[in-house]
């Protein structure tokens, strides 16, 4: 097995891709911006300081994009309580526990999601560390919170990414380890390739049921 696995969260062990999609275009909507749903959902994976001006411009980042990120933390907060672990997400982590692989979270969500999360998972135990958007200046595409999870992880040998989004992927390679993708993002298996994943599973609960790839990816 590989010696550190960094695990994004959001749409990989959380199923929560839909309601922050539907959350940033109550937020969008609220300043004035009116975008359609599925173009959210497309930049869903990157960090609440890259997405609004990926969608509306750097204009709109300067003059709207504290009350933006600030009324979709409030709009996600109202759906929050529908996320639900991945299937095997949970099993999975202790099974990595059980291998002797340091494993990290790379989250770039707020402290309080990435408590609720982590409760969720039932993940404290099972894991060696976990980031937030405090860690980090730059989110995903940037390799920040990627290297940042390394850090955390303090372990030498092979690595890799497990992530949901094109994002994940390209965060990744700029970090210098691989990305093994699942589809419970809603990223199709091509677009997860053409971004660069070595790899592309159903799930995590698909993954868990053969770790080996794990080890066949890192490097």
């Amino acid at each position: 097995m590989p010696a550190t696995v960094v695990l994004d969260v959001d749409g990989t062990l959380v199923d929560t891709n839909y309601q922050h999609a539907i959350a940033w275009h109550r937020a969008l909507r609220a300043s004035g911006f009116a975008v359609q749903v599925w173009r959210i959902h497309r930049h869903i994976g990157m960090g609440g300081d890259q997405i609004v001006a990926a969608l509306v411009g750097e204009e709109a980042e300067r003059e709207h994009g504290d009350a933006v990120r600030e009324a979709e933390g409030e709009a996600y907060g109202e759906l929050s309580g529908e996320v639900q672990a991945m299937e095997g997400a949970t099993e999975l982590l202790r099974d990595l526990r059980g291998d002797g692989t340091a494993v990290v979270l790379a989250s770039s969500a707020k402290q309080g999601e990435v408590d609720h999360y982590l409760d969720l998972l039932g993940a404290r135990d099972l894991v060696d560390g976990w980031t937030t958007s405090a860690d980090v200046e730059r989110t995903k595409p940037y390799p920040d919170l990627i290297e940042v999870a390394l850090e955390k992880a303090r372990a030498d040998g092979p690595a890799l990414m497990v992530g949901d989004s094109t994002w994940d992927v390209r965060a990744a390679a700029a970090a210098g380890i691989p990305t093994l993708a699942v589809l419970t993002g809603g990223f199709s298996a091509e677009e997860l390739r053409e971004a660069g994943a070595a790899e592309v599973v159903e799930s995590i609960g698909e993954l868990r049921r053969n770790r080996q790839l794990l080890a066949a990816t890192a490097r």
